[in-house]
C-alpha cells in the first residue's frame, strides 16, 4: 500500500499537476495534501478545486488558515481577490491532523507543529525543538490514545528531509510542491508498508516554472521578482538562500 503525501502547493497548478502526473505512474493507494493549498502562487482556487476533487484527504496549513483573515498587504489581498465564498467555506473546514497506522507503526500528518499550523520546527534547530514534533496536543487527533507517532510527517519549511530522532522516531518532510527552497522541483513524498516495515520515499519532479511565472505576470501579481527568485532559485524573499528554510 503506497500512500502519496503532497504539502504546500501555494497556487502553482503547473507544479500541482506534474505531480499528480507522476504519480499518476505509480501504484498509489491514497493521496494526502497536508495544507498550504494558497498563497504566494498565482492560481490559488483552482488549485483548491484540484486538491478537492483528487485528494482524499487533506488539512489546513497556515496559509489556509490567515488567507481567510482580513489583511493590509496588498499581497494578500491580491491573493484573497480569487477565493470564492466556496473556496473559503472549504479552507475553513479542513481539519488539523490527519493519523494512520501502517502495519505496527503510528503515522502523524500535520503541516507544521502538532500544536500549531503556525509554529515553525525546522530539522536545523536544537534537537530538543524537534523532539517536541512527536508529542501529542489537544489538537492532534490521538487515534492511539498517549501513544506518540513512530513517524512524523509535515510540511511547512519548504525543505525536504527524512531524519531519525533517536528515542522518538522517523521525522519526515516532503518538502513542497509548488515553492520549494532547497531544489527548484517539486517535492512530494511516498509512505508505504513493505512486508513488516515502514519505507518513506522523497521524490522530486521537474516542471514548467516559466508558465507559473508567466501566469503571475498575466494576472498582474504584485512582488513579481521575489517570488521569481524563490520559484526559480530558492532563494526566500529576498534572503540569502543559505538562510532560506522557512516560508
Amino acid at each position: 500500500m503506497k500512500i502519496a503525501i503532497l504539502s504546500d502547493i501555494h497556487g502553482n497548478m503547473p507544479a500541482l499537476e506534474a505531480v499528480f502526473e507522476d504519480i499518476r505512474l505509480r501504484n498509489i493507494a491514497e493521496i494526502v495534501c497536508i495544507g498550504d493549498l494558497v498563497g504566494k502562487g498565482p492560481e490559488p482556487a483552482e488549485v483548491i478545486e484540484f486538491v478537492k476533487e483528487h485528494c482524499d484527504v487533506v488539512i489546513r496549513g497556515n496559509w489556509d488558515e490567515f488567507i481567510l483573515n482580513e489583511s493590509e498587504h496588498h499581497s494578500i489581498q491580491w491573493q484573497q481577490s480569487f477565493l470564492s465564498e466556496d473556496n473559503k467555506n472549504y479552507l475553513k473546514q479542513l481539519p488539523f491532523s490527519y493519523e494512520f497506522m501502517l502495519g505496527d507503526k503510528f503515522i502523524r500528518c500535520v503541516h507544521a507543529s502538532p500544536r500549531s499550523a503556525h509554529e515553525r520546527i525546522t530539522p536545523f534547530q536544537p534537537l530538543e525543538k524537534q523532539e517536541t514534533l512527536f508529542e501529542n496536543s489537544d489538537v492532534t487527533m490521538n487515534i492511539c490514545g498517549e501513544r506518540t507517532p513512530d513517524y512524523y510527517i509535515y510540511g511547512d519549511i519548504h525543505y525536504a528531509c527524512i531524519k531519525p530522532i533517536d528515542g522518538k522516531g522517523i521525522l519526515v518532510n516532503v518538502g513542497s510542491v509548488g515553492n520549494p527552497l532547497d531544489i527548484p522541483e517539486a517535492s512530494y513524498g511516498i509512505i508505504e508498508h513493505v512486508g513488516n516495515s515502514v519505507s518513506v520515499q522523497l521524490v522530486r519532479v521537474p516542471y514548467d516554472k516559466e508558465a507559473v511565472l508567466q501566469k503571475a505576470k498575466d494576472l498582474g501579481m504584485p512582488n513579481i521578482d521575489v517570488y521569481e527568485a524563490e520559484i526559480m532559485d530558492c532563494i526566500y524573499r529576498g534572503q540569502p538562500k543559505k538562510e532560506a528554510q522557512a516560508t
